[in-house]
């Protein structure tokens, strides 16, 4: 018979595992979904702030660095590789790995005080984090590419990288964690009582 301990170290296993995949999965495949056939989203970050919030900090980082990881594997990296490998594997890890670092660390902060806020804010401080240190990583890898295209298009750097690389992307994937990682977490937690 299994002890409650060993039963949560299971369950925490088996619920990596299933993040894990869910992870894997939706970053190799989210490229392919477009709005309005010009920007690319991805629902990544769902398994990635609730993989952090049920099971703490370093497995969101674990998520994170697994979505980089496969991100590699897509049709889109080849692009990026094309202007700087290494600013790549730079850029892409460590947004990844603090997103879900940061949702970890939010929602073990506020999960004290009401479990469902605690997952909200992790959901809005996931993609901030993310697109933050993309913008960042454009910033200090990708500079010219950046000026290259504000300059064909008569913008200046910032309001190029808003509408050029985060665009609907960054608005889409807050709204979709905003609404579906809260009500995730709750059928979840109403699987676990039954």
């Amino acid at each position: 018979m299994q002890t409650e301990k060993s039963m949560n170290q299971t369950q925490r296993i088996v619920l990596m595992a299933l993040f894990t995949a869910l992870t894997a999965v939706l970053s190799y495949f989210g490229g392919f979904i477009k709005i309005g056939g010009l920007a690319s989203i991805s629902l990544t970050l769902i398994p990635v702030v609730l993989g952090s919030a049920l099971c703490g900090a370093k497995a969101g980082a674990w998520l994170g660095a697994v979505s980089g990881v496969v991100f590699f594997l897509t049709a889109d990296a080849a692009f990026w590789f094309g202007l700087s490998i290494p600013g790549t594997v730079i850029t892409v890890l460590v947004k990844g790995i603090a997103a879900g670092l940061a949702a970890g660390v939010v929602y073990k902060l506020l999960e004290k005080y009401n479990r469902y806020v605690a997952v909200l804010v992790s959901a809005v401080v996931c993609p901030i984090v993310n697109t933050g240190i993309f913008l960042l990583g454009c910033l200090i890898f990708f500079m010219d590419t950046v000026r290259g295209g504000a300059a064909g298009e008569g913008m200046g750097v910032f309001g190029y990288l808003i509408v050029a690389f985060v665009g609907l992307n960054f608005v889409f994937e807050l709204i979709v964690n905003i609404v579906l990682s809260p009500a995730i977490l709750k059928i979840i937690n109403l699987k676990k009582k039954n």
